[in-house]
């Protein structure tokens, strides 16, 4: 069974909102899936997505495939995770 991460389409007309989800690769975006891994919304403002990044290694260690979308995602938010992680330099002549 091949295994893709890649979004599935939720939401009404006009105001698209995405679930990530690792599935079947024969399925339907819209059919069954193994597992949510996490959800993204475009026309949200600011952080726009959440991410189960430990079960996405995990399914990648599996041998799946993210989309490009999904690979956007994770890119981002590990540089994101990155940032966060570093300590702003102090300001010169401060105690």
């Amino acid at each position: 069974m091949a295994v893709k991460i890649r979004l599935r389409r939720m939401g009404s007309n006009k105001k698209p909102f995405f679930r990530i989800v690792a599935t079947d690769e024969r399925r339907p975006n819209q059919g069954r899936f193994l597992e949510a891994l996490g959800w993204y919304d475009p026309k949200k403002k600011g952080v726009n997505y959440l991410l189960k990044l430990e079960r996405i290694e995990h399914w990648v260690g599996q041998g799946a495939i993210p989309s490009d979308t999904v690979r956007s995602l994770v890119t981002k938010h590990k540089k994101s995770a990155k940032r966060a992680a570093v300590p702003a330099p102090e300001p010169p002549g401060t105690p």
